[in-house]
């Protein structure tokens, strides 16, 4: 079993470490993640300069790692189409890009700075040898939660999440205005058997994820000419 591992912390994350050194008992590893820390860069990528990657000093086991001068995404889109001799059969902790690229995917992450990271890696490795075992399908993405404290295991759906007073407005000795992000995160749609309140109460969340952003039901209206239009 192939396996591309990436991350949005760095190469010189240790979560990569412990990764790899949890996947490489199970599978041949590849490593793709950005040359510094890209947190917060969501789903983007990298279109009007050049990408540039290298063979990076690694302290974990691989078979190769590579350090990207680009954003989270662009390792896995760069790693599958060009630095892979061939496709990984699964992506690890780049799994949205994974899943859009038609790999299984499965995204893991502790809640807690470092705490559990042993823990969370060894799990998720697991979890990847009982997956192949059912046979891996190509939309097919996984969000795998460890609490600090483990209680046991769930599985649950998304929960909702967003920032209030996610601003704070300032300014500097020039005189000119600026902006820093902060705010209070505040968890919404709770109904018992969401990821985040599943790790809230200490246990191991797991969470099968579809990236099918269409509104079917309002989609069948509009095919039933719910909402006239002449043209």
């Amino acid at each position: 079993m192939r396996i591309l591992l990436t991350n949005d912390d760095g190469i010189n994350a240790a979560g990569l470490r412990v990764l790899a050194e949890e996947f490489s008992r199970v599978a041949q590893v590849t490593v793709a993640a950005p040359a510094f820390e890209q947190s917060g860069t969501g789903h983007g990528i990298t279109v009007h300069t050049p990408l540039r990657a290298h063979l990076a000093v690694f302290s974990g086991p691989a078979e190769q790692a590579w350090a990207v001068q680009g954003l989270p995404a662009d390792c896995v889109k760069l790693a599958i189409d060009c630095l892979m001799p061939e496709k990984p059969h699964l992506v690890v902790s780049g799994a949205l890009e994974g899943y859009i690229n038609g790999i299984p995917a499965l995204a893991v992450s502790v809640t807690d700075g470092q705490s559990n990271l042993q823990a969370a890696a060894a799990l998720a490795a697991r979890f990847c040898l009982a997956w192949e075992k059912r046979a891996f399908m190509p939309h097919t993405m996984f969000n795998i939660n460890v609490p600090p404290r483990i209680a046991g295991l769930k599985h649950t759906s998304l929960g909702e999440r967003r920032y209030e007073n996610a601003f704070d407005k300032r300014v500097d000795p020039m005189g000119r205005t600026y902006f820093w992000l902060h705010g209070e995160v505040r968890d919404t749609g709770k109904n018992g058997e969401t990821d985040v309140e599943a790790v809230q109460d200490g246990y191991i969340s797991i969470t099968p994820i579809q990236y099918d952003l269409t509104d079917h039901r309002l989609l069948q209206e509009l095919r039933q000419d719910a909402f006239p239009l002449d043209f």
